[in-house]
Protein backbone atom coordinates (compact mmCIF):
# COMPACT_ATOMS: atom_id res chain seq x y z
CA UNK A 1 0.00 0.00 0.00
CA UNK A 2 1.54 3.92 -0.58
CA UNK A 3 0.17 5.20 2.45
CA UNK A 4 0.87 3.81 5.99
CA UNK A 5 -2.21 4.33 7.46
CA UNK A 6 -5.76 6.27 7.06
CA UNK A 7 -4.65 9.66 8.00
CA UNK A 8 -0.99 9.80 6.04
CA UNK A 9 -3.75 8.98 2.79
CA UNK A 10 -5.50 11.96 4.01
CA UNK A 11 -2.62 14.10 4.58
CA UNK A 12 -0.79 13.28 1.45
CA UNK A 13 2.30 14.33 2.65
CA UNK A 14 1.03 17.74 3.42
CA UNK A 15 -1.03 18.19 0.36
CA UNK A 16 -3.80 16.49 1.34
CA UNK A 17 -6.16 19.95 1.85
CA UNK A 18 -5.29 20.87 -1.80
CA UNK A 19 -5.93 17.01 -3.18
CA UNK A 20 -9.13 16.66 -0.93
CA UNK A 21 -10.27 20.10 -2.33
CA UNK A 22 -9.84 19.05 -5.81
CA UNK A 23 -11.46 16.32 -5.68
CA UNK A 24 -14.67 17.88 -3.47
CA UNK A 25 -14.65 20.81 -6.32
CA UNK A 26 -14.80 17.68 -9.08
CA UNK A 27 -17.75 15.97 -7.45
CA UNK A 28 -19.25 19.64 -6.81
CA UNK A 29 -19.51 20.38 -10.62
CA UNK A 30 -19.85 16.96 -11.78
CA UNK A 31 -23.20 16.49 -9.57
CA UNK A 32 -24.59 20.05 -10.73
CA UNK A 33 -23.58 19.13 -14.41
CA UNK A 34 -25.65 16.13 -13.82
CA UNK A 35 -28.47 17.71 -12.22
CA UNK A 36 -28.54 20.51 -14.77
CA UNK A 37 -28.85 17.82 -17.79
CA UNK A 38 -31.62 16.04 -15.69
CA UNK A 39 -33.66 19.27 -15.30
CA UNK A 40 -32.51 20.43 -19.00
CA UNK A 41 -34.50 17.24 -20.40
CA UNK A 42 -37.47 17.73 -18.47
CA UNK A 43 -37.58 20.94 -19.68
CA UNK A 44 -37.53 19.79 -23.37
CA UNK A 45 -39.77 16.93 -22.75
CA UNK A 46 -42.37 19.43 -21.46
CA UNK A 47 -42.00 21.99 -24.11
CA UNK A 48 -42.63 19.62 -27.10
CA UNK A 49 -45.17 18.10 -25.27
CA UNK A 50 -46.80 21.64 -25.02
CA UNK A 51 -46.04 22.20 -28.82
CA UNK A 52 -47.95 18.85 -29.35
CA UNK A 53 -50.73 20.24 -28.24
CA UNK A 54 -50.93 23.59 -29.53
CA UNK A 55 -49.99 21.76 -32.88
CA UNK A 56 -53.03 19.12 -32.39
CA UNK A 57 -55.60 22.16 -31.17
CA UNK A 58 -54.67 24.16 -33.97
CA UNK A 59 -54.83 20.88 -36.59
CA UNK A 60 -58.64 20.27 -34.84
CA UNK A 61 -59.71 24.11 -35.64
CA UNK A 62 -58.49 23.82 -38.93
CA UNK A 63 -60.60 20.70 -39.56
CA UNK A 64 -63.35 22.08 -37.39
CA UNK A 65 -63.74 24.89 -40.25
CA UNK A 66 -63.23 22.69 -43.30
CA UNK A 67 -66.36 21.00 -42.01
CA UNK A 68 -68.27 24.20 -41.73
CA UNK A 69 -67.25 25.31 -44.92
CA UNK A 70 -68.79 22.77 -47.49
Amino acid sequence: MAFESINALLAMGGHGPYVWTSYGAFLLVLSALVIWSVWQRRLVIEQARWHQRVARVQQQKAAGRQEFSN
